[in-house]
């Protein structure tokens, strides 16, 4: 890669790159720590969709292959290459978990997400699940955790599928998953039976 090229990012030096640094699985981000050199005009929103420089990124493989190269170091986001480190805005959680499947029952059940971009994680210690409320209206944005500080808003549909196999426990409705409790709303705010 040129000094040109490093100094001047674009999206296709950075898919270049990490083309280049695939193998199997998502690579090692996380021991990356690239020279920053600077902002893209990337944006994924809150439905999941990715777009550069104002227009959609239709290419699924083109998403995937920056969806594994996706880090977050406090509240900011980057793609990152083992040669450079680019900023990109995400309107809330960069990936949406699209579905999920429930295997087993009671503290041995296992919550399977997939997101958009096709990764799978089970709910438990290592990807918690957690709800927010919105203080004005109470709605809830439930979340899991996909990888390294990376998480997935859970769609309406799939989350309405997962209050079916919500519980009581301990004054709270919640999930369990992967030997888990996770609590999703107090008892007292769940409408009477």
């Amino acid at each position: 890669m040129s000094k040109d090229q490093i100094t001047n990012p674009s999206a296709e030096s950075l898919a270049a790159s990490a083309r280049a640094a695939q193998g199997k699985g998502i690579p090692p981000v996380q021991e990356w720590n690239p020279p920053f050199v600077g902002d893209l005009d990337i944006r994924i929103t809150r439905d999941g969709k990715w777009y550069h420089e104002g227009g959609e990124i239709t290419r699924p493989g083109l998403v995937r292959l920056f969806s594994t190269i996706l880090k977050r170091e406090g509240d900011k986001f980057y793609l990152v290459t083992p040669v450079e480190k680019v900023g990109l805005t995400v309107e809330d959680a960069p990936f949406v978990a699209v579905d999920v499947d429930a295997e087993g029952d009671g503290k041995d059940q296992e919550l399977i997400f997939e997101t958009n971009v096709g990764d799978r994680v089970v709910a438990g210690r290592d990807n918690p699940l957690r709800v927010e409320r919105d203080p004005q209206t109470g709605e809830p944005s439930p979340y899991v955790m996909i990888r390294a500080g990376l998480e997935a808003l859970i769609d309406r549909k799939s989350f309405y599928r997962l209050i079916e196999h919500g519980t009581r426990q301990d004054g709270w409705f919640g999930l369990w998953s992967g030997g888990e409790f996770f609590r999703v709303v107090p008892e007292g705010d769940l409408p009477a039976e």
